[in-house]
């Protein structure tokens, strides 16, 4: 299994007893990314999500707002390993590390990506989710880990970390949503490769 798959989703079997609020809730999140990657936004419909999960929509509606919030944690829950970001004291190769496997799964469910942040635009609730669980979240990870490059010695110490966030993974953003030129891993290189060697071109040394 590919960590940008996610896993079948454990559908309870209707019994007797009250089943635990953990497993229930596990099972409608992997229904959920399932539905999500199979037919995107458009097919996250509570009926559909409550009948492959074997739960009520009513259990649905108890915990989420809309089917929007709960396709973002899903998606989140299913990819959050994937999203995470390592630290192995080198900052170059954890950014190649993370960049590469951000670009897949972008890659691999580009669609289902840009349906949620086009759906966040008419759902506050899916916005507001997104916003404090998802893209803050993501964007202190990366300053962090930058922070502590940074402080090691293995970034410029005047280096605007927020914006060299918003070169990288707001690059891979850009050419997900506007496809005009490949998003792949020789681009997130090339991102780095400027990054770390500059664009500038050297100033020249006045003469005497």
């Amino acid at each position: 299994m590919s960590r940008a798959d996610p896993p079948a989703p454990p559908a309870l079997k209707p019994g007797r007893g009250r089943r635990p609020a953990e497993d229930v809730r596990r099972a409608v999140l992997a229904a959920a990314a399932e539905l999500l990657l199979a037919e995107g936004m458009p097919g996250m419909t509570f009926a559909k999500i409550a009948a492959s999960a074997g739960v009520s929509r009513m259990t649905l509606y108890k915990w989420w707002s809309s089917p929007g919030s709960l396709a973002f944690e899903a998606y989140f829950t299913v990819f959050e390993e994937t999203l995470a970001f390592p630290d192995t004291g080198d900052i170059r190769r954890d950014l190649t590390a993370q960049l590469h496997s951000f670009v897949d799964l972008l890659r691999r469910n580009g669609p289902v990506i840009a349906g949620i942040f086009g759906a966040a635009q008419s759902d506050p609730d899916l916005a507001e989710a997104l916003s404090t669980q998802y893209v803050r979240k993501r964007r202190r990870l990366a300053v962090d880990r930058l922070a502590a490059a940074q402080c090691a010695g293995q970034l410029r110490a005047d280096a605007d970390l927020e914006t060299i966030v918003d070169q990288l993974w707001g690059a891979c953003y850009h050419r997900l949503l506007m496809p005009a030129q490949p998003l792949d891993t020789d681009f997130a290189d090339r991102l780095l490769a400027n990054l770390f060697s500059g664009v500038a071109a050297p100033r020249e040394q006045p003469d005497g």
